[in-house]
């Protein structure tokens, strides 16, 4: 059976736009023909998100994919990163196995950094046998971003051999080298590594390229570096991709990478730039087997109402419509859970911080940047009324892999002076128990809440009676609800938290990042307050 779709071609190859009829037939362009019609559709390459944590959505593969595909998302390169520091490789199997239960085309990559440091405790490790079996898989297609630069730079066996197996099975690798400049950059491009979507500044992203790197945009819930590097867009056409890298659902609801291309193309970027982006430029980077509107490639494609709003009209992939306007996408996917999640809190004592010095290291946080600056503060008073004065809050990391096992704990800047307490099991790298707040009770309620659902967020304020959760039981990072149904439950909570005094536009994505021990500067695990820049752990109070 054949059929034919008609509206102007978007023919990014030649850069020409013209009315065609578009034959398509057994999964593939069998023809494109130019027409005499008048059209007011437009047909055009789907989009691709070149670097994507699908866990950050809170979603399933299958429930992610029924959103994507509303807003002309036909591919992801994703890394399932997260789910591997819960699970290791049975936690990658099922995110493979989900993603194939759908029409969305999800291409992998296979996590290089598990755990991302020996600096805090993860629930696996992938070591140079996992990665091997990994590229047996076709549809992984990277090895994952390569966090570990000291790594790379000091000759780390382990490391470069993960690189050298990546290589020798004809896949790329993708880079995180927040900040890496000079010899040490040269080195970690050397080995082979080609990708970067942690550039906060332009002179950044300007280097990488010039060593032949390509640089992802990324415009996410938390790091928005877009408007400090869209004008690459424009001068590097060529060695740009676009990408969202942590998507929540409230976020994903709303739009995709479709949103970056409707803002470059407002700020006057020439179209083609843009299309090549999202669509070329991660084809030929990933080698992805997808369709780029051309004879006897996949039927893979978008219709767009035009090119100013790009409302998705119908979304293709190999030949079938998977979306059209108004319709709701839902896939019937497993019901499989797969979880690790073994904690023994005991409250009370457990969470009291006792000053332990006149002097403290404070960690703050910046709106939209997963960046944190290290400032020190003179305890001049009671600890608690200091922290309520100058509006600094308590953060708590603890092990959920164990239960034997302390808590850390460190102080934290520019949430606000919030009135209640987050407690998350979403936290960036290896996913342990993260709580942020002010209170002893309230914190040792919202913990209590994460461990009766081992997993999940939850905001408790006992002042104001409030007590919310979003369970999480999939590796404690995903939901089994559907997108708009997760949204609604995290809009509720991070309403809270803002209704509560809090400041930050993402304070539960901001929060994931606290600890993270591979971005700059200063962080908390499991196992200790981490200064990041000389890679070892510091005190929190001193003299």
């Amino acid at each position: 059976m054949y059929m034919k779709v008609k509206g102007n071609l978007v023919d990014i190859h030649n850069e020409l736009i013209y009315p065609a009829e578009v034959i398509v037939g057994e999964g593939r362009i069998l023809a494109i023909r130019k027409i005499e019609d008048i059209c007011t559709q437009f047909i055009l390459p789907g989009f691709i998100d070149s670097h994507i944590h699908i866990e950050s959505s809170l979603l399933t593969p299958a429930n992610f994919a029924s959103v994507a595909l509303s807003h002309g998302t036909i591919a992801t390169v994703s890394d399932p990163h997260e789910i591997a520091n819960v699970c290791g490789i049975d936690g990658v199997n099922y995110m493979i196995q989900n993603g194939n239960e759908t029409q969305l085309k999800f291409f992998w990559t296979a996590p290089s950094c598990v755990p991302a440091t020996q600096f805090e405790t993860s629930g696996a490790e992938l070591g140079l046998s996992d990665i091997q079996k990994l590229f047996e898989n076709p549809y992984v297609v990277a090895l994952g971003e390569m966090m570990n630069y000291p790594g790379i730079v000091n000759d780390d066996f382990a490391v470069k051999a993960k690189c050298e197996a990546s290589l020798k099975s004809s896949r790329v690798i993708d880079g995180h080298a927040p900040g890496l400049s000079g010899a040490d950059l040269k080195k970690y491009v050397s080995a082979g590594i080609s990708t970067d979507h942690e550039c906060a500044n332009l002179e950044e992203a300007l280097e990488k390229i010039s060593l032949g790197m390509k640089v992802l945009i990324r415009e996410g819930s938390s790091a928005k570096n877009f408007e400090a590097l869209f004008s690459l867009l424009i001068s590097q056409p060529e060695k740009t991709m676009l990408c969202s890298d942590d998507l929540h659902a409230d976020d994903l609801i709303k739009g995709h990478v479709n949103l970056l291309v409707i803002r470059s193309l407002s700020m006057g970027i020439p179209l083609f730039n843009v299309l090549k982006a999202v669509s070329l430029n991660p084809v030929l980077h990933y080698n992805l087997p997808v369709g780029l509107l051309r004879e006897k490639d996949p039927a893979d494609f978008i219709v767009v109402n035009n090119l100013e709003e790009f409302q998705i009209k119908e979304t293709w992939i190999n030949g079938r419509v998977v979306y059209s306007t108004g319709e709701k996408m839902k896939f019937q996917s497993s019901n499989k859970y797969i979880n690790n999640f073994q904690v023994n809190y005991t409250g009370g004592d457990e969470l009291i911080i006792n000053s332990k010095g006149n002097k403290a290291r404070v960690i703050e946080v910046e709106e939209g940047s997963i960046l944190t600056k290290e400032s020190i503060i003179e305890i001049k008073e009671d600890l608690d009324s200091f922290l309520k004065e100058n509006k600094l809050l308590k953060l708590y990391v603890k092990n959920r892999y164990s239960c034997n096992s302390s808590i850390s704990k460190a102080l934290v800047k520019g949430f606000g002076g919030m009135n209640g307490d987050i407690v998350s099991t979403i936290a960036h790298d290896s996913h342990n128990i993260i709580a942020i707040g002010n209170k002893y009770d309230d914190i040792h309620r919202a913990i209590e809440l994460i461990i009766e659902n081992k997993g999940g967020i939850s905001f408790v304020c006992n002042e104001t009676n409030t007590d919310i959760v979003l369970p999480l039981p999939i590796a404690g990072l995903m939901s089994i609800l559907p997108a708009r149904e997760v949204a609604i439950e995290y809009e509720k909570i991070l309403n809270s938290v803002r209704e509560h005094g809090c400041i930050l536009n993402s304070p539960l994505m901001t929060l994931s990042f606290l600890a993270l021990l591979v971005i700059p500067s200063l962080k908390l695990s499991d196992k200790g307050l981490f200064d990041v820049n000389s890679f070892s752990f510091t005190d929190l109070f001193f003299e």
